[in-house]
């Protein structure tokens, strides 16, 4: 990304694969975890939470099963137009994401849906809103 060159899924499943592992040895520990990272695409989404088993696995049965870490991982979606999140890429300094692939990211974009552990954020909503709405759902004081 940082050469202007998006990602692509052979680039970015280890990288999850990695991320799986964190939340899960966290988990094991007892600590609660907040991971920003975007992940696209529901695939993306399925192996932070059930790691390789994602992969292999081309059905929704990983998010139906009760034991497994879907209920422990909550995403949320931070929904908004594409100018606006491009205005606010072009306020950031020394940051690797060039706006150029702002495109590229919506289109790769498959939003979250149902069976899904998921909010739906809006960033047209101030930052201070969005982190009390995140707050309220995860029910932190």
């Amino acid at each position: 990304m940082a050469q202007g060159i998006p990602l692509n899924d052979q680039d970015r499943i280890p990288w999850l694969w990695k991320l799986h592992n964190i939340l899960m040895r966290e988990e094991l520990a007892g600590q609660s975890v907040i991971l920003a990272c975007s992940a696209l695409k529901k695939m993306y989404r399925r192996i932070l939470v059930s790691g390789r088993d994602a992969v292999n696995s081309q059905s929704d049965h990983l998010e139906e099963q009760g034991d497994s870490a879907t209920g422990k991982v909550l995403f949320i979606y931070l929904d908004g137009p594409m100018e606006l999140i491009a205005s606010r890429l072009e306020k950031r300094r020394g940051h690797f994401m060039a706006r150029e692939l702002l495109q590229s990211q919506f289109e790769t974009l498959e939003p979250p849906s149902a069976p899904e552990n998921f909010i739906t954020v809006s960033l047209e909503k101030s930052v201070s809103e969005i982190v009390s709405e995140i707050e309220n759902s995860l029910q932190l004081e």
